[in-house]
């Protein structure tokens, strides 16, 4: 079966930047999103890949600071943040598709890594 597995998270200052990764096992085409949780708060997405082709999307919240890059040598998505603001502090999934689309909805996502916490302190 897919499984997908982050890296990546950690603590950095405002202003900062992190890469996360997302480790692809089981499947070389899925479509991978990217989730974050804050504590108390819903789950939000930011974007997406496409297994299939170079398109990504992305949302306001990730549009400009965040970048989805994919590494099909290593079946590995990247999710690069730049400009780390203390409001980024979530705990980070990545999600994976046989679909690609740009809906938000996590129920479009049929496998999910385990999350990686990213703090980021003011």
């Amino acid at each position: 079966q897919v499984q997908l597995l982050e890296s990546g998270g950690g603590l950095v200052q405002t202003g900062g930047s992190l890469r996360l990764s997302c480790a692809i096992a089981g499947a070389s085409d899925y479509a991978i999103g990217w989730f974050r949780q804050a504590p108390g708060a819903v789950r939000e997405f930011l974007g997406v890949i496409s297994g299939k082709t170079t398109d990504t999307f992305y949302t306001n919240s990730a549009k400009g600071r965040f970048t989805l890059s994919r590494d099909n040598t290593r079946n590995t998505v990247y999710l690069q943040m730049n400009d780390l603001k203390p409001e980024d502090t979530a705990t980070y999934y990545c999600a994976g598709s046989s679909l690609y689309t740009v809906e938000a909805e996590a129920e479009n996502y049929d496998v999910w890594g385990q999350g990686t916490q990213v703090t980021v302190s003011s």
